[in-house]
């Protein structure tokens, strides 16, 4: 079926677009002396590593079921029970 879509997000015109000049282009990354400053979160000391875990359902649906931030307090949980 060939139909005309009709709901497509409008497209900039010329007058819309930024002027690219010396200064913009300067202005694109920020540079102190000549290392990049990097953006974005800082990286941590002690990242969080991924681990694939199977657990019954009933013990994940009761973490769930405490609301936002249930993985959180299950970490916090097992790193105090950690010998």
């Amino acid at each position: 079926m060939n139909a005309k879509q009709t709901n497509l997000s409008p497209t900039l015109a010329d007058d819309d677009l930024p002027e690219i000049d010396d200064s913009w282009i300067a202005e694109a990354d920020l540079f102190h002396g000549k290392k990049l400053v990097r953006r974005g979160r800082p990286k941590l000391k002690n990242p969080r590593q991924l681990l694939s875990l199977r657990l019954p359902a009933p013990i994940i649906e009761r973490w769930r079921a405490t609301g936002p931030g249930w993985q959180t307090r299950m970490a916090e949980v097992l790193e105090k029970s950690a010998p």
